[in-house]
């Protein structure tokens, strides 16, 4: 049976590369936090021109000069508003992805095999 090498032991971290660890780790929480509050506002904002988007596609059925049945009133509400926070929801976790970091380890070409 073969002899497998031995896990070596563990090189004690020193305490100013502790230290360093910890900035680095409080530096990432903090870019995360304003990420996390960047994309927020965003869908705040994405939401109201959702809601616009809703009230123009009513408007636009409304002046064909048709009567315009409930059902196609909710179906253009939940169509177009679905798509339009989607769409930006999508894109803003895109912008999310990239300013908080959790793209970083694609950038340098880390390999992680689980």
């Amino acid at each position: 049976m073969p002899r497998h090498d031995p896990v070596p032991p563990r090189r004690r971290q020193s305490k100013t590369d502790q230290a360093a660890a910890e900035l680095r780790q409080a530096a990432e929480i903090q870019r995360t936090a304003l990420a996390w509050a960047r994309y927020k506002r965003l869908m705040s904002w994405m939401a109201i021109a959702a809601v616009v988007a809703v009230l123009l596609s009513l408007i636009y059925l409304k002046s064909s000069g048709q009567p315009v049945p409930l059902h196609m009133m909710i179906a253009t509400i939940a169509g177009v508003g679905f798509t339009v926070l989607l769409g930006t929801g999508l894109m803003g976790l895109a912008y999310f992805s990239s300013h908080s970091g959790h793209d970083d380890a694609a950038a340098r070409g880390d390999d992680f095999n689980d």
